[in-house]
């Protein structure tokens, strides 16, 4: 699950504590969230990127995982008042390059032309992304793909319509000037678009804070 989203500038501090103390060990108890991770930009926008994996798509229509979202405790009801621009998908990873993640990451956000959707996947899993992770500085490279639209729950009555993810290319890496370098390549972009895709936006993120589903004692 991938979400990109602002806060009200005035309630951040409040809000990285809420989402470090109790929003993540809730998120991660879940039976079948295996891992979050939250991004703060440092260049581009919006400020946060946050990215839940999970064994399999049908863990985010879960009851247990539903059961959470419409029973919202105090601080969270307060906290989703906060929230602007909430993007929001459950996607498929249909390319994976590379090992482990680094503590910078591009976000680059695109939709497919109509039609277009195997040819795109097809250059991006087999000549474009298999190369970035031999790149100096670059980590690893991932396709996600939005499978589905998330349902209304009442965390999202409180915070507002989401919207949705097309597609998204998340790199991580240890040299932020690298993967600023490979989201400001003019060819890269130029190819995204030959290759059927609107390109939404691109941003830089670092990663802020991380925990795994194993680190809480439920």
């Amino acid at each position: 699950m991938l979400l990109s989203f602002d806060v009200v500038p005035d309630a951040v501090a409040e809000h990285d504590d809420w989402h470090t103390h109790e929003h993540f060990p809730e998120r991660l108890s879940i039976p079948g969230f295996l891992r979050g991770s939250r991004w703060v930009a440092t260049s581009g926008h919006p400020r946060y990127l946050v990215i839940y994996e999970v064994q399999q798509l049908a863990t985010l229509t879960s009851d247990a995982y539903l059961r959470r979202l419409n029973n919202p405790s105090p601080w969270t009801a307060k906290m989703m008042a906060h929230y602007r621009g909430m993007t929001r998908g459950f996607c498929s990873v249909t390319g994976s390059f590379g090992l482990g993640t680094g503590g910078v990451c591009l976000l680059v956000r695109f939709k497919p032309g109509e039609g277009m959707e195997s040819s795109l996947r097809k250059w991006l899993c087999e000549d474009a992304l298999p190369a970035l992770p031999l790149t100096s500085g670059v980590g690893s490279a991932h396709l996600f793909e939005g499978t589905m639209t998330p349902g209304m729950t009442n965390e999202q009555r409180i915070r507002g319509t989401d919207a949705a993810f097309d597609w998204a290319l998340v790199v991580t890496g240890y040299r932020q000037n690298v993967l600023r370098e490979l989201a400001q390549r003019a060819s890269f972009k130029e190819r995204l678009v030959e290759c059927g895709a609107t390109v939404g936006f691109s941003a830089l993120y670092q990663l802020e804070y991380s925990l795994n589903a194993c680190e809480i004692d439920v």
